[in-house]
């Protein structure tokens, strides 16, 4: 018998009372978010947040979004979360919640909850995880906080919702821990992969000198990457709202997502081997070697020229560090920057060495981000068993 069930046997045998949240919540604040204008709003040292922080590291960890000064406050001080409290959106994405472990200010898409003492904060986050406070199939704006307090939540003993955090916070600091890793990992391919593509300078102490010295001795000439591409026109742009979530042939578009969407229609297939699909927009790169179909607005596809490999095409791209010009197209500059061209010989062993780093910090089916997964399933396992209660019946 595992500690859980043993506290529950001894505190609530017989089942789980089910409460509406607003029965454990003593304050109920929402946000505002003052005018930039007003100066003393913004020359403070008190963190402000949106929706987008609540779901971001940096919200409880005292990064500040933008900043408000408590002067500016004195008149609405009931901006401020306090610590201990917590945050939950009611806009954009309804139910994401956050413990605050430092005061900070709230916009008006978030409230601000104070709970009374039966209820561990960091236990009703876990629990909202598992639970959707919107209609299954609504699409929603936000709810209204009469909604939020209407939600229906289990109230176990303190002694279970305690026992229940301090076993899936070894999970999430499991989980941190290895994403920790993946990212060291990652950065160290990156600084491989620019080690193998940058052949300015002396090349006897390049990786790849061997072939260097026996395929180009005299160095790497450089082309614009216009040159060695060609661009591809699809049969039709397939825009967003026609997406489906599954079908015969896979939509790729400028998206950070490999895969955005399915569609069902052969008729505007590109099934031109291997390629590169570049983010007019969003400096995307990706590389594909099947038949898709292409996503509207800005998705351009890219076939290497003979003296290039479409892979290697494909990490050259990626390597590069585009400026970003706003939601402009970045294309028509992009095309003009020169790569380094070696002997198709080299571009192969260099494709084979990054082909085998890639895998092992990208690939989910190996390495860390197969045990990444994994564990993340795990980890939604026993949140989702430990927070499904017997509720009690009462006369």
């Amino acid at each position: 018998m595992s500690k859980i069930d043993e506290l529950i046997a001894e505190f609530c045998p017989d089942g789980v009372e089910y409460r509406q949240l607003g029965s454990c919540v003593l304050n109920n604040i929402g946000g505002g978010t003052p005018s930039r204008s007003v100066e003393r709003y913004w020359r403070g040292d008190i963190p402000w947040a949106s929706v987008g922080d609540i779901n971001a590291s940096g919200i409880t960890m005292g990064f500040p979004r933008q900043s408000i000064s408590s002067e500016g406050l004195a008149s609405s001080s009931s901006k401020v979360v306090p610590a201990g409290w917590v945050v939950v959106a009611v806009k954009i994405a309804p139910g994401a919640m956050r413990v605050v472990s430092a005061p900070f200010a709230i916009n008006q898409d978030i409230r601000g909850l104070q709970l009374a003492p039966i209820l561990d904060p960091h236990f009703l986050t876990y629990y909202f995880k598992t639970i959707s406070i919107v209609s299954n199939g609504t699409i929603v704006q936000g709810i209204t906080s009469k909604r939020l307090e209407g939600v229906q939540i289990p109230l176990p003993p303190l002694e279970v919702q305690r026992e229940i955090v301090s076993i899936l916070d070894k999970f999430t600091q499991l989980e941190a821990e290895l994403e920790a890793e993946l990212k060291a990992r990652r950065s160290q391919y990156e600084h491989t992969r620019d080690q193998l593509l940058d052949f300015s300078g002396d090349l006897s102490s390049h990786p790849m000198r061997e072939l260097i010295a026996e395929f180009c001795p005299n160095g790497v000439g450089m082309k614009k990457l216009e040159s060695l591409t060609k661009t591809v026109r699809a049969p039709r742009s397939i825009p967003r709202s026609q997406y489906l979530d599954s079908g015969i042939l896979p939509v790729i578009d400028q998206s950070q997502l490999p895969i955005a969407g399915y569609v069902n229609e052969l008729d505007v297939a590109l099934d031109i081997g291997a390629c590169v699909v570049f983010g007019d927009h969003t400096r995307e790169v990706k590389f594909v070697d099947y038949p898709f179909a292409a996503g509207a607005d800005g998705t351009v596809i890219l076939s290497a020229a003979p003296a290039m490999l479409p892979r290697y095409l494909y990490f050259v791209m990626a390597a590069l560090r585009i400026t970003s010009r706003g939601y402009n197209r970045h294309w028509s500059t992009v095309k003009n920057i020169e790569v380094p061209v070696p002997p198709l010989e080299v571009q192969r062993e260099i494709v084979s060495i990054l082909d085998k780093l890639d895998a092992l910090v990208n690939d989910i089916t190996i390495g860390l981000p197969a045990e990444i997964t994994a564990r993340r399933k795990q980890y939604e396992h026993y949140r989702n068993t430990l927070l499904a209660f017997k509720e009690l019946e009462t006369a």
